[in-house]
């Protein structure tokens, strides 16, 4: 069940060909890559997996190919969707599949608390009891939801195991959503993992992020769940001008797409037109900021 979600959910990027095509094989050999260096889960199909640009047709393929490869490890889809039908349809795919849940984000153009209340329950009428991921992204959605909000969706709604906690400032609201009454749901965090070590601090249960060196998110977290705190945030910090660099929204993602093809968990980088293209400068700056970083990993031993 996702409500005892623990550890690493990463965020997992969507491989294309250099025509466009889906990349399958890449796809398993993504899998294996998160997987050999610690996640727990993955989440496929989320705004950095470009799911937006790919056909229903390719989405249920690519998130088949993710469930099988994962080998009975937890996959979480996203499935947003501004048409429910459609929404529901993808998500009885996907579970038919083998996932173990999806994500669901309000779509853009809810305006006030009545509008994103009865939108859930329109979902749920749809798509039955199916565990869901409750993403609070108002960065990407346009649509706000204040803690009481998410609070009445959870005590409605049985089938809201989890809250992915990407709102800003993200520490102030998890701290808001752990005192909640009611039952307890995972609170996982995105943001690209941006102030992890901070986020552990307020209770949450693990990040649900994207980032070339996952080891890094799977270290701090063990680090930090062991009590050793102190050095949690020191790998952080070795990690951290690379993990800035890749926080920059769709362009930050094509630097993540490239930084895994180097370490062999990809064929290709590119993204799926429309999106953005690296140039020379752009690449001798991943450049730069590798070589710093094997220096600096070299030198704490």
């Amino acid at each position: 069940m996702l409500d005892q979600a623990r550890g690493v959910y990463i965020v997992a990027q969507t491989p294309f060909q250099e025509n466009g095509a889906i990349d399958l094989e890449s796809v398993d050999s993504l899998t294996d890559f998160y997987f050999s260096h610690g996640a727990n889960g993955l989440t496929v199909l989320g705004v950095a997996g470009e799911a937006n640009k790919l056909t229903p047709a390719e989405s249920l393929a690519v998130a088949s190919r993710f469930i099988a490869r994962a080998r009975n490890k937890p996959v979480v889809v996203g499935v947003s969707n501004s048409s429910v039908a459609q929404m529901a349809e993808l998500t009885g795919q996907v579970m038919d599949a083998g996932a173990a849940g999806v994500m669901i984000a309000p779509p853009g153009g809810l305006r006030t608390e009545q509008e994103v209340l009865s939108y859930f329950e329109a979902v749920f009428d749809r798509i039955g009891n199916v565990p869901t991921v409750l993403q609070d992204f108002p960065f990407s959605t346009g649509t706000w939801m204040s803690v009481p909000v998410i609070g009445q969706l959870i005590e409605r709604h049985p089938q809201i195991q989890a809250v992915k906690e990407e709102d800003l400032p993200s520490i102030t609201k998890i701290t808001k959503l752990r005192a909640l009454p009611g039952r307890r749901v995972a609170i996982l965090t995105g943001n690209n993992a941006m102030f992890l070590p901070l986020e552990m601090g307020r209770g949450i249960d693990g990040p649900m992020a994207g980032f070339s060196h996952p080891e890094m998110l799977s270290q701090v977290y063990a680090l930090y769940t062991a009590g050793r705190v102190d050095e949690a945030h020191a790998v952080f910090d070795r990690y951290l001008p690379l993990l800035s660099y890749e926080n920059q929204s769709q362009w930050g993602v094509a630097v993540r797409k490239e930084i895994m093809k180097r370490r062999g968990a990809i064929k290709h980088a590119g993204m799926r037109r429309p999106g953005p293209k690296l140039d020379a400068t752009d690449h001798a700056e991943i450049d730069l900021l590798l070589e710093r970083l094997k220096r600096t990993l070299a030198e704490a031993g």
